[in-house]
């Protein structure tokens, strides 16, 4: 049963993070089974940019996984962890995805409580940034992990994974796109998404 009562910067953060990490963690299924279909390297796939001047997806890839630990752990009021060293691939992609869902379990959501007032400082690009947290939340934190995580779903589909809007937010579903089986195609379960879903029962 959903609990009404976390805290809400603690519920519009956590929750949220994760279930960008469950989309990310399942285009990485569809990325690979689109190399083995088109008999690529799935490293190329991974370089894919979504524009020229533009990070590659697998680094697109890390800074959304890496966001959510840089922006949840402020709001909790603890220090930002280290983010680990994974291999530059899928599986590694994988592991560092696993590693942000446990740790981002284990946050206590009363650390969340008045938040809202405790001021989060970072970098956004050559600039400080000192804000309430939860303008930081909204103003920062949320706008810049959409702004990755689109970057790698672009990065994705320009390489040609047919991916959809069913797999950016995982509750529409469509008619199978080309090249893709209808078994695979709408919501996803991913290996993390019994641990998402117990993270907001």
């Amino acid at each position: 049963m959903r609990d009404i009562a976390l805290p809400p910067l603690y519920a519009a953060s956590v929750p949220v993070f994760l279930h960008a990490l469950q989309r990310l963690h399942d285009w990485l299924a569809l990325m690979e089974a689109h190399a083995t279909r088109a008999d690529i390297a799935v490293d190329a796939t991974m370089r894919a940019r979504p524009a020229a001047d533009m990070f590659p997806f697998g680094v697109q890839a890390q800074i959304v996984v890496n966001f959510t630990l840089r922006a949840a752990f402020p709001l909790a009021g603890q220090a930002r962890p280290d983010y680990g060293d994974f291999p530059d691939d899928p599986d590694g992609l994988r592991a560092r995805i696993a590693r942000a869902v446990a740790l981002l379990r284990a946050l206590d959501p009363r650390a969340f409580a008045g938040g809202e007032d405790r001021r989060v400082r970072d970098r956004a690009g050559d600039a400080d940034v000192d804000l309430p947290g939860d303008v930081f939340l909204r103003d920062y934190a949320l706008p810049n992990l959409y702004f990755h995580l689109t970057a790698a779903y672009i990065a994705l589909r320009g390489a040609g994974v047919p991916l959809g809007k069913a797999d950016f937010d995982g509750l529409h579903a469509y008619p199978p796109m080309p090249g893709r089986a209808a078994a695979t195609q709408g919501p996803n379960q991913g290996d993390i998404q019994g641990d998402i879903q117990g993270n907001q029962a």
